[in-house]
């Protein structure tokens, strides 16, 4: 089906949408927010590293994809020794990123096309440049805003407990005068103490700060980890990462965080405009994770677990159910996320581009919010052969490389031409991009019905103008019977199709064929789904 004649049905009903629904109740309740990594967005100076003045400059393919909003990883003033979360002054831009004028400049370009914006704010640590920590390491009566603690052994030799960084070896320093500090990530990432009054009336200053500058709503870092178990106890066993989101953890979802986003969540709605809280929280059960979208706390929490969902039927179907059962306890929206700055890109994760563009039909047709990680509307493919050399991600030295795919997913996007940059600015790339991405630049997309830019910018004109599609007030999802290995839902006046079968296969049409990932053939009685593809039908 050509995304001309997609286009045709729906003229009258577009018309009637509202632009970028800036002013709709709840707008994050069905909202797709666009992931914006800066640094790999576009370029506007020529030093490779993107910029708030290119992004600024790329923000009308991102209203032209139908977004309602964009997140910004940080571009505060940071050493960079973790692509920008560890921040040394969250209340500047740093030089690398342009100045505050831009960042000004981007909020206000960025409402005038309809579209809110979203800032990360990394409240779990600082960085070690920041004045905080400067000051603890020249005087030891400065360092109660910090975890420092006296090791174990007899002269102190070991660290305080048996914590291992998130990115791989111990998660405590040792400094020369014999005292520890915690880091959960990166050692130049030391984490804060919240019980330490300063810590949060510094943060709700740093909130109001870009609150009043403008912004939409933060994505809040480490939601899960700002709070430490009493005593910080040992954990008894290796491999800590490994159980991060899967089992309790002294130092992640902790009981105390609830009452920071509930101080935060009254601060947020003390300003007009609906600005919104997002949970970057690791918990080890969709009922945990719901607990932080509780009507007093944040709006919306990342759900990893439909991230971290294999292509299997049975699987994606018990994540949808328990997802949806969870956020409706606290009568929360679900958000739906495929890819992010974090992970291996999806398309690479399932194994083909046709999975990848049927698993982004079935997020975007499910109830709730979704997030798109930027390059995932062109196909991008993680980058798995960059050279040792290249890396920047901190995991990835820690670990003597068996670690560190996060470097594979942040390589700079192709906007236009057949070589590198491929028009992501005036000089070259932070992260080498590979040969042959030309084809899958957005000025190669543009235009071709096949193409899955278009492909996206058509699920999301659709979302907005069908009934029964994202808004979790239209109707609940039912699951239809439907051939093994074959996911069916409905909902009012629409119905998914999922084929996660490398063959296709043959079942009564449930309606009209208005989107599929791949051509579908059908007579208007039966159908026939073609492999690894997703269809949405009116009813």
């Amino acid at each position: 089906m050509t995304h001309e004649l997609i286009a045709s049905r729906l003229a009258s009903a577009s018309s009637n949408a509202t632009s970028g629904n800036a002013t709709a109740s709840g707008w994050w309740r069905d909202a797709v927010i666009y992931q914006v990594y800066v640094r790999s967005f576009a370029d506007s100076d020529g030093d490779g590293v993107g910029d708030l003045r290119g992004v600024r400059e790329r923000l009308p393919h991102l209203a032209r994809l139908g977004v309602d909003a964009v997140w910004l990883t940080p571009f505060y003033v940071s050493p960079q020794a973790d692509g920008g979360y560890d921040v040394a002054d969250y209340r500047a831009v740093d030089p690398l990123f342009g100045d505050l004028s831009d960042a000004d400049a981007l909020v206000a370009a960025a409402h005038a096309l309809g579209l809110r914006v979203i800032v990360d704010v990394v409240p779990n640590h600082t960085s070690a440049e920041h004045p905080w920590f400067r000051a603890a390491l020249r005087d030891p009566a400065a360092r109660a805003r910090y975890h420092f603690h006296p090791g174990r052994g007899p002269s102190g030799e070991l660290p305080p407990n048996d914590w291992e960084s998130v990115f791989g070896g111990p998660a405590w320093t040792r400094l020369p005068d014999g005292d520890w500090y915690l880091h959960l990530f990166a050692p130049e990432q030391p984490d804060l103490n919240w019980e330490h009054p300063e810590v949060s009336e510094e943060f709700d200053s740093v909130l109001r700060f870009w609150l009043d500058l403008g912004i939409d709503g933060f994505r809040v870092d480490v939601a899960h980890g700002m709070v430490k178990a009493p005593g910080l106890p040992d954990i008894g066993h290796g491999a800590q990462a490994t159980l991060i989101g899967t089992e309790p953890l002294p130092f992640f979802d902790q009981e105390g965080v609830h009452e920071i986003h509930r101080s935060w969540r009254r601060l947020l709605d003390s300003y007009p405009g609906e600005r919104i809280g997002v949970a970057e929280a690791w918990a080890p059960t969709s009922e945990r994770l719901a607990l932080y979208i509780r009507p007093d706390e944040l709006h919306q929490a990342f759900n990893f677990r439909f991230l971290n969902c294999p292509w299997d039927p049975a699987a994606m179907r018990t994540v949808i159910d328990e997802s949806l059962a969870a956020t409706a306890s606290v009568d929360a929206p679900t958000t739906w996320v495929l890819s992010n700055h974090d992970v291996v890109r999806h398309r690479t994760r399932y194994g083909s581009l046709d999975r990848a563009r049927a698993a982004a039909l079935l997020m975007l047709a499910l109830p709730g919010s979704a997030y798109v990680y930027q390059g995932e509307e062109l196909g991008l493919p993680e980058v798995t052969d960059l050279p040792d050399d290249a890396r920047r991600d901190p995991a990835f030295h820690r670990t003597a490389g068996q670690d560190g795919l996060r470097d594979g997913c942040r390589v700079p996007l192709p906007w236009a031409g057949a070589e590198p940059p491929y028009g992501f600015g005036p000089g070259g790339t932070w992260l080498p991009q590979p040969a042959g991405w030309g084809d899958l630049s957005v000025a190669a997309q543009t235009g071709d019905p096949h193409s899955t830019l278009e492909l996206y910018r058509a699920a999301l004109e659709l979302r907005r103008a069908m009934p029964g599609l994202g808004a979790p007030e239209a109707g609940p999802l039912t699951w239809q019977s439907a051939p093994e290995d074959v996911l069916l839902f409905t909902r009012p006046g629409f119905a998914c199709t999922l084929n996660t079968r490398p063959t296709p296969v043959e079942l009564p049409a449930p309606g009209r064929p208005v989107l599929s990932s791949a051509p579908v053939e059908t007579d208007g009685r039966t159908v026939r789904l073609p492999p690894d593809s997703c269809t949405w039908w009116a009813m």
